[in-house]
């Protein structure tokens, strides 16, 4: 038998289904957790430049979805996924960066009532302290990547990023482990965005304190 539900708990606060396969109710449970949750932010340093970035979810096959972007084969960052956004520019915010790459990389315009709050600075081995902010856009229209800077699309759904199967932990030689999130086939994303995409899981969408500062990253990601 069932037991009764308590009508003073909250429903965001349980375990849900819904906010994986519904962009509203996504939206409601993020905007929640991110107005509770105690960012950190690098300090300032000789030598340390800031980038921000955006964790676009959108709907996608029927499915709420994060925005990933493998980067065009030449330049910082060859090859490498990534989520859209880049250096922020003198006076800018993080998130008016990230929504201002968000369109010049891909061609979708958000505003700021389009973002729910941020995660945590990552300190990457590149010399950058990325801000990840967090948006829903519920009519994105269509994607215009820019091929000097984007060499394509793509899009893994909340469910998968919330799948336990996702997230791996790889032995390394010298000590610790190497996050691998395996969004498909052939398909693994490392820190710094694979810690982001980490980050988003565990604090956004199953309510848990994750912090990512310390994670290791490939050597190729620091050029």
């Amino acid at each position: 038998m069932t037991a009764p539900r308590d009508p003073r708990r909250d429903p965001l606060d349980e375990p849900l289904d819904q906010p994986l396969d519904d962009l509203d109710a996504f939206r409601a449970l993020a905007a929640r957790r991110l107005a509770s949750f105690e960012h950190t932010t690098v300090p300032d340093a000789p030598g340390l430049h800031r980038a921000g970035v955006v964790l676009c979810a959108v709907e996608h096959g029927g499915a709420p979805s994060v925005i990933l972007i493998r980067r065009a084969y030449r330049g910082r960052n060859a090859g490498q996924w990534g989520l859209p956004g880049g250096r922020l520019e003198d006076g800018e915010t993080p998130e008016e960066a990230a929504l201002r790459e968000l369109h010049e990389e891909i061609g979708l315009a958000a505003g700021p009532a389009d973002v729910l709050g941020r995660l945590d600075d990552f300190p990457a081995a590149s010399g950058f302290a990325i801000t990840p902010v967090v948006a829903v856009l519920d009519d994105p229209g269509p994607l215009a990547p820019n091929p000097d800077e984007v060499h394509s699309v793509h899009h893994t759904s909340l469910r998968k990023l919330a799948d336990d199967g996702t997230p791996h932990w790889v032995p390394q030689p010298g000590g610790g482990s190497l996050l691998q999130m395996r969004l498909g086939p052939d398909w693994s994303v490392h820190a710094p965005t694979g810690a982001m995409l980490w980050q988003f899981r565990e604090v956004v969408l199953l309510g848990r304190d994750a912090r990512v500062a310390g994670f290791l990253q490939p050597d190729w990601t620091r050029h």
